[in-house]
């Protein structure tokens, strides 16, 4: 094999992982005002107030449906750890009650379906 044709061989796979490691437009913007993240190519949107935390699911931009969904989220704020179940809503997962969630907090979700875990996911509360 020519020098060449190595070289072209190795840019061309180089040029394949950089692509696959892009994220293909997933730009996932917040709709509700909450945080983001993705997991299983499914957006999930953390919304975390004083009283209200919720999650909003979407698959390629439309919501999921929650029947039967739950959720159980553990909030870690300094030495604080709050442990919260998140109950299928109006078209989203949530718990009504008090919270602590200033900014930094870290937020840790399971969400099931029929009691068999559907994901985990992680945010960082701004």
């Amino acid at each position: 094999m020519k020098l060449s044709q190595l070289i072209l061989t190795l840019a061309v796979s180089i040029s394949g992982m950089a692509f696959a490691a892009d994220n293909h437009g997933h730009d996932a913007k917040p709709m509700h005002g909450g945080a983001v993240a993705e997991a299983k190519d499914v957006e999930y949107e953390f919304v975390a107030t004083a009283d209200k935390l919720q999650l909003y699911m979407r698959d390629h931009g439309k919501p999921v449906a929650v029947a039967g969904m739950t959720a159980k989220v553990t909030l870690l704020s300094g030495s604080d750890k709050q442990d919260i179940q998140l109950q299928a809503g109006d078209g989203k997962l949530e718990s009504s009650g008090s919270f602590k969630v200033p900014a930094g907090t870290k937020a840790v979700i399971a969400v099931s379906k029929a009691g068999k875990s559907v994901a985990s996911v992680r945010f960082i509360l701004k």
